[in-house]
């Protein structure tokens, strides 16, 4: 029996309350909600042919990008393979888009739901699967360009529709176009006034734009928005809000959002680890007293050292195994790094070029060695965006090479790096803090330029 779904795709073998639990799945997931993964496996109990059903099942999983979710994902797959004989054409291509991903080829499980789009244009799986891979493989242009395609083939009366207009303000915010970004994120609220990504698309608008009193009141008025506890990205926005006070100089907010929303629930999931270790490092850099908090993210990291799935998350677990001054457990990062860059597969591409250079930059950086840190930050300036990540989450990497610069006692490099970010953000407190410490290091050290300047 063929049914089609309420955006017109065809599905096979589907039971109409399969199908219906499918449904009520893929809006949950365009919002976000935990309930997502509860629903997608209630449509395969209903009818456990429904190819789509264990596609849903699988993909939903597969999109944290973290090996715990492996045993889940595989069979699922496994199933729908089973099944691809009563499949239908779209059907299939979902089958081989996930045993590319589960196998480690995420460049071809893009390409693959890239093609789907193209004669599927309103598959809702596909275009968040294919919208996430384009973040995860830092295809920024894609993450745009993506949604581009298939907006003409939705409108208003298609159900979702507001959901695909945040997912286009965070593409064209990645790319640089703040204006219609915003435009575009404020009216997917209008639509769905909880739209999770649509709001973290406005905060990355702000934050790009140092517009971090702003940011702070978006976050803050809209926070029984964003901020419900099944939902997924809830974790990451308050780190977004946590990043604004940052900027603002704010640290004791910081701290209290990183106890009471980071890390309430002390959760070992790779994405929430990855925010967690990431605010920790900037504080770090700062030279904020943290106390403990290093200890409990370095135990949630330690079971990833050898099963690592994604080389962005490699860098954030080195982070909190410096913090700690955990350094055994960071020579065996480095070392199970580099057994994964001589694999295969789009991980170990990763590793080679990203990964693993910002693992031993982090590493040096953390044992005082400076000179060490800046040679292998510098160059990844330019290829950072290989490994995934937004523009805001990699700015990490610069942070920390600027900060190793000012302790190796490099004014020339320091004062050069903040005057970069400077022309980038310069309404930003933080940044003209750093052209000062540069401008006072090269003073110090009578730098006839910085001296006249």
């Amino acid at each position: 029996m063929e049914l089609k779904d309420q955006w017109g795709n065809p599905v096979s073998a589907a039971s109409r309350d399969a199908l219906a639990k499918y449904e009520q799945a893929a809006e949950a997931f365009l919002g976000f909600s935990a309930q997502a993964w509860e629903l997608a496996d209630a449509a395969v109990a209903a009818d456990p042919g429904f190819v789509m059903g264990h596609c849903q099942s699988a993909g939903l999983r597969a999109v944290a990008m973290e090996k715990s979710f492996e045993p889940q994902v595989r069979p699922a797959v496994e199933a729908a393979e089973r099944l691809a004989g009563r499949a239908n054409e779209r059907e299939r291509a979902h089958i081989a888009a996930l045993r590319s991903l589960v196998d480690g080829e995420w460049r071809e499980a893009s390409r693959i739901y890239g093609a789907l789009l193209l004669d599927h244009p309103r598959d809702t799986l596909a275009l968040q699967l294919a919208h996430a891979l384009d973040f995860y493989l830092g295809q920024s242009s894609m993450l745009r360009d993506r949604i581009a395609r298939v907006l003409p083939y939705w409108s208003e009366t298609v159900p979702g529709y507001g959901y695909l207009l945040g997912m286009h303000a965070f593409g064209l915010e990645e790319m640089g176009d703040y204006a219609r970004a915003e435009s575009a994120g404020r009216a997917a609220l209008e639509r769905h006034r909880n739209d999770v990504w649509a709001i973290h698309a406005l905060a990355h608008v702000m934050e790009m734009q140092g517009r971090a009193r702003e940011g702070v009141d978006l976050l803050e008025t809209r926070i029984a928005d964003w901020a419900a506890p099944d939902n997924l990205f809830t974790i990451h926005n308050a780190w977004h809000l946590a990043l604004f006070y940052l900027d603002l100089g704010e640290h004791r907010e910081v701290l209290r959002l990183y106890d009471e929303r980071i890390r309430a629930g002390n959760s070992t999931v790779a994405l929430d680890l990855v925010d967690a270790s990431a605010m920790l490092w900037r504080l770090h850099l700062r030279g904020v007293d943290i106390g403990e908090r290093w200890s409990e993210i370095a135990d949630a990291w330690e079971p990833a050292i050898e099963g690592g799935w994604y080389a962005f998350n490699d860098a954030h677990a080195m982070m909190a195994f410096v913090g700690a001054g955990r350094y055994g457990a960071a020579e065996a990062l480095v070392a199970a790094a580099e057994r994964r860059a001589n694999g295969s597969g789009t991980n170990a591409e990763m590793t080679r070029e990203v990964g693993l250079p910002a693992c031993r930059a982090l590493r040096a950086f953390g044992r005082g060695d400076y000179a060490t840190a800046i040679d292998l930050l510098e160059p990844l300036r330019l290829v950072a965006h290989r490994f995934g990540g937004s523009h805001a989450q990699r700015d990490i990497l610069p942070l920390t090479l600027v900060e190793a610069a000012l302790r190796a006692g490099r004014g020339r490099l320091a004062r050069a790096l903040a005057a970069e970010r400077t022309n980038l953000k310069p309404s930003s407190p933080f940044n003209r803090e750093l052209t000062e410490r540069a401008r006072k290091l090269l003073r110090e050290r009578g730098d006839a330029a910085e001296t006249a300047a």
